[in-house]
């Protein structure tokens, strides 16, 4: 317990500002990456920062990329990459709808 809890005399709860996922969400339906900082948040309690950079490294990872979608991004720019090169290659031609043509068929 803190000597002066400051952020109860204030009415700030800054756990809300550090924890993204975890705040009142609109609709009581849980965010989109909740279950990932749950996992990071409870494999890291208590165990001290250094400890947990090194222990629950794999659940940030898992957080980081469910917030930020890198890989995820870097996946697709590598298959638009490919799916240009082949185009240009001549080996493969994108379908009607792929090529802002509107379809034929009713």
């Amino acid at each position: 317990m803190p000597f002066v809890d400051v952020q109860s005399r204030l009415g700030i709860d800054v756990d809300r500002w550090l924890l993204l996922q975890s705040g009142k969400q609109p609709y009581q339906r849980a965010a989109r990456c909740h279950a990932f900082e749950k996992e990071w948040v409870e494999c890291s309690h208590g165990i001290g920062q250094t400890r947990a950079k090194k222990e629950c490294q794999v659940e940030f990872e898992d957080f980081y990329e469910c917030m930020h979608r890198q890989k995820t991004h870097q996946r697709m720019y590598a298959i638009r990459q490919q799916r240009d090169k082949l185009i240009k290659e001549g080996k493969y031609t994108p379908p009607a709808h792929h090529a802002g043509q509107a379809d034929q068929t009713p």
